[in-house]
């Protein structure tokens, strides 16, 4: 083979030597030839690489479109309501309905515990208020009683009055006629003893007189004696008009007590009611829809008020708490629609932005950072964001709180 290349150029070179013996020397052939550019080669190349950098000037200007109103972060995860569920009062364990991530409705009966002793106490509480209920229909009834026998004393109390005080102007009007009669024997008397003296008239008549004037003065001091009594009548009657008069008092005290007996029916009703809650505490239910974990109680347990005993999570109310760069905040806003990626499913669910919280994540944190040294070095702080799913996109509570998320906020979407 290669000797037959060789022969080849030896013939070109023959062949060329021969051309210019022939014609006349070409000062432009002795030149070296141009070496021809890739795009002379090949002229369809320029079109291709025009068309090619059309393509990756739009692609990139989509691209940067597309991104430029897309903000995504990977440090989220699903956060949800935990409610831890507590005893409101003490006792026994006597049921446990539930086991560990087990799904309950509202209203289910978690944990029951031994009621006999709220229910003793239910009962005293009820007989308590039957006796106040009648001391109250007793205070009532005495109101009205007390108001008409009050009011028939004060007006039986001045008709008393009025009357002892006639009694007083006839017993007053009976020593005046006494006075009088003993007045005139008196003088008479006297005109007997001299006449007896002169022996005018007789000792007999005399002896007549005598006991007439004693016997006047004695009616003087009946009647004096019968002014006194109607005098202390008078009195005694004004005193029964004043006590007659405090009937408003009498009364206001009847109402006072039936204001007390009512009360005491409250208090009464009240302790009733009480009983009935703590009866009914004795069945600790579930608050909301949700699955229970981390169970901590055991059939036959004391437990006491406000003790742990599970917690529910209400898989109804779950959202995404997100952490943004402050930087990517800039173009955020609350209703602007985003795609929030779920790692455990590879599917992606719709939302929208809720809110923003009040302060960085290391505002909360257990040890603020604080520059003391002055040595600053400024790192990028990031904002939770509260990110809500839409409704209907997962009627079988698929999402669960803890699960690693990447939400995607359009914030060209508002």
């Amino acid at each position: 083979m290669p000797e037959v290349k060789n022969e080849e150029v030896e013939k070109r070179k023959d062949t060329r030597e021969d051309n210019q013996r022939e014609s006349p020397r070409d000062p432009e052939a002795d030149r070296p030839e141009r070496k021809q550019s890739f795009f002379q080669q090949h002229p369809a190349a320029r079109w291709v690489f025009l068309l090619v950098l059309i393509i990756v000037i739009v692609g990139g200007i989509f691209v940067w479109r597309y991104e430029s109103v897309r903000e995504t972060t990977d440090d989220a995860e699903i956060d949800g309501h935990l409610a831890p569920i507590s005893a409101r009062v003490g006792g026994i364990v006597t049921a446990v309905n539930v086991d560990d991530n087990q799904q309950v409705a509202a209203g289910f009966v978690l944990v029951q515990l031994d009621p006999k002793d709220y229910q003793v106490a239910l009962e005293r509480a009820e007989a308590d208020l039957q006796d106040a209920i009648a001391s109250q229909h007793g205070a009532e009834t005495s109101v009205p009683i007390t108001t008409q026998s009050t009011g028939g004393s004060l007006d039986a109390a001045r008709a008393n009055v009025a009357a002892s005080r006639k009694d007083v102007d006839a017993a007053t009007a009976r020593i005046a006629e006494a006075q009088a009669d003993y007045d005139k024997l008196s003088k008479d008397l006297e005109r007997a003893k001299m006449l007896v003296q002169k022996d005018e008239i007789s000792k007999q008549q005399y002896d007549a007189a005598v006991a007439a004037e004693e016997a006047a003065k004695a009616t003087v001091a009946a009647a004096e004696a019968n002014l006194a009594a109607a005098q202390s009548h008078v009195t005694q009657a004004i005193a029964q008009v004043q006590t007659a008069a405090t009937a408003p008092q009498q009364v206001l005290v009847s109402r006072t007590r039936v204001g007390g007996a009512i009360a005491q029916v409250a208090l009464k009703q009240a302790a009733v009611d009480q009983a009935k809650l703590n009866l009914d505490y004795t069945s600790v239910r579930a608050p909301a829809n949700g699955v229970v974990s981390n169970k901590t109680v055991e059939v036959g347990q004391v437990v006491s008020p406000g003790q742990p005993l599970a917690a529910l999570i209400d898989l109804d109310d779950v959202w995404v708490t997100a952490n943004y760069k402050e930087d990517q905040l800039r173009k955020m806003k609350i209703g602007q629609k985003v795609k929030i990626h779920i790692d455990a499913f590879d599917k992606d669910y719709d939302g929208h932005v809720d809110s923003f919280a009040g302060a960085s994540g290391a505002r909360f944190s257990l040890l603020p950072p604080e520059n003391a040294t002055g040595n600053y070095v400024k790192v990028v702080q990031r904002l939770p964001v509260k990110i809500v799913f839409e409704k209907g996109q997962d009627p079988q509570h698929m999402l669960r709180p803890g699960l690693s998320v990447v939400p995607t906020v359009l914030t060209d979407s508002k």
